[in-house]
């Protein structure tokens, strides 16, 4: 038997989590609605993030666009992941939602933009 404790993130209220795990079957307790007990379950037999990070952006008057990975990703892609972003650059303009890396770190989830981005000297639309 395996118990784990967890703070619940699907909700605001911020449960605290007990996961016990044995032969198979995992029991949670502690949750005061449905999201916490998939959270918990998920958590324990295939954590995910989301990754938030920033790009290179050229011909701009900022350096850096703040990106995310349009989906959570598997817990242990996320150095992999980082890495392919460090690598990428792009060229101004950028809209937000705007797709910068497709497939990242071979995860089948896109890496978007969170913010526009103008041409050096563009003044931006309101």
């Amino acid at each position: 038997m395996t118990t784990k404790n967890l703070i619940c993130i699907g909700c605001p209220m911020g449960c605290p989590l007990t996961v016990i795990m044995e032969d198979g079957h995992i029991e949670v307790t502690g949750n005061t609605c449905q999201h916490g007990a998939d959270y918990a379950k998920k958590e324990v037999t295939n954590p995910t993030r989301v990754v938030t990070s920033t790009v290179r952006v050229l011909g701009a008057d900022i350096a850096r666009v703040s990106v995310k990975t349009a989906h959570d990703i598997p817990k242990d892609k996320i150095f992999d992941c980082m890495e392919e972003i460090k690598r990428t650059s792009v060229c101004a303009p950028v809209r937000i939602g705007d797709v910068l890396i497709r497939n990242c770190a071979g995860t089948g989830t896109d890496v978007i933009a969170t913010k526009n981005v103008p041409r050096a000297g563009a003044l931006p639309k309101e």
